[in-house]
């Protein structure tokens, strides 16, 4: 089980069953590139597929994360742990799903409806530029939830004043050309995004990654480990 102490709840989810969270530095890495001992690092993902277990949700999907858009939309009628190949993105239309990814600084983007439907995508800059934040969003609207009516929380990320880009990755992000190198806000800009598709309601965690690394892992802190998003709807609810 995850302790309510080690971890980043996203309490605007809790009245619609769906519990979403994201892990932090004192549960440990959830890396399985480190030279961390595996049973340390598989022990603490068995410990989220209890939590899950203990609302029965039986099914947790993660992927090999390659900060793209490619968002995979995951059905029941199975049970066990899921790991798939090369996507940044999952949702589920039905309760009874836990899906996660595997984070440092780039955003975790969780996606409620009142109805249980869910979704988390991992952003970060390429993700962003190529609005997976959007495609996750269509992707529960083709489905007949409507925008209107979800909720989108971007958890714990590198800050705006803490993560300086090149130009380029600006002019990618932003369509500006500065000449220098400058800081970018991701969770302002898929903030934006999701507006654009027509979410009305969208919270954002005050912790940053790099200014509270005593809490969360940083890749630009030179941190190895990594932290996960979690979100799930009860299958009782």
């Amino acid at each position: 089980m995850i302790p309510q102490d080690q971890a980043e709840i996203v309490d605007e989810f809790a009245p619609f069953g769906v519990r979403a969270y994201t892990t932090m530095r004192q549960v440990g890495s959830f890396s399985t590139g480190s030279d961390e001992p595996v049973r340390e690092v598989m022990a603490r993902w068995d410990a989220v597929r209890k939590d899950a277990a203990s609302r029965q949700v039986l099914r947790l999907a993660t992927a090999a994360q390659v900060h793209g858009s490619h968002v995979v939309a995951h059905a029941p009628g199975w049970s066990g742990w899921l790991r798939g190949f090369e996507t940044d993105g999952h949702i589920a239309a039905d309760r009874g799903t836990a899906m996660a990814v595997t984070i440092a600084d780039c955003v975790p983007v969780f996606i409620a409806h009142p109805s249980g439907a869910s979704a988390i995508l991992h952003s970060g800059w390429r993700g962003t530029a190529a609005r997976i934040v959007e495609k996750g969003i269509a992707a529960l609207t083709h489905r007949g939830f409507h925008a209107d009516e979800l909720r989108v929380h971007l958890g714990p990320a590198i800050c705006g004043a803490c993560y300086e880009v090149s130009p380029d990755v600006v002019r990618q992000l932003t369509g500006e050309s500065p000449s220098a190198p400058r800081t970018v806000d991701l969770r302002a800009l898929i903030a934006d995004h999701a507006r654009a598709a027509g979410v009305r309601q969208i919270t954002i965690s005050a912790s940053c990654t790099r200014h509270h690394n005593e809490r969360f892992f940083s890749h630009r802190a030179g941190d190895q480990g990594r932290q996960i998003g979690v979100i799930f709807a009860e299958a009782n609810k």
